[in-house]
């Protein structure tokens, strides 16, 4: 019997790791190029008061800021967008439900909702995230941010 390896992004599932190569980064941050794993996690957080998407560490990894402070990333992956939630009890919580898993690289607070889930979710964890994020902003910053419509 044959065994068969699913490879993805140089991962193996079943044997040795392969190297793959990666695309060169681009210039542009990768949410400013339309592409269909990201396009719900923009049109969700670009209409935001005060959200601005870099690519901080190159490579094309899509960076949300409101204020400055991040409140939605997606990796070079693509395979899903990590947001904040208010504390590790709740991340840990969301993911014992399913909804997300632990955001690598990030504080344990955070979660990455996998994208090809329910985008309603998807669409409430970034809009939570936002709100927690743009809260933690000092007043002066906040009063400076066009307000956020119900």
């Amino acid at each position: 019997m044959m065994m068969l390896r699913a490879v993805f992004m140089g991962r193996t599932i079943g044997g040795a790791a392969i190297a793959v190569k990666r695309p060169v980064a681009r210039a542009r941050p990768l949410c400013q190029i339309a592409d269909m794993t990201r396009d719900l996690v923009n049109d969700t957080c670009a209409p935001l008061p005060g959200a601005e998407c870099s690519d901080p560490w190159g490579g094309g990894h899509d960076a949300w800021k409101v204020g400055g402070k991040m409140f939605a990333s997606t990796g070079a992956k693509g395979d899903g967008v990590s947001v904040k939630t208010p504390d590790i009890e709740t991340a840990q919580m969301l993911i014992d439900a399913g909804v997300g898993i632990k955001a690598p690289y990030f504080h344990r607070s955070w979660i990455m909702i996998p994208f090809g889930g329910d985008a309603d979710e998807l669409r409430h964890r970034i809009e939570v995230s936002y709100d927690l994020v743009r809260s933690g902003l000092t007043k002066k910053l906040q009063a400076s941010l066009p307000p956020r419509s119900p």
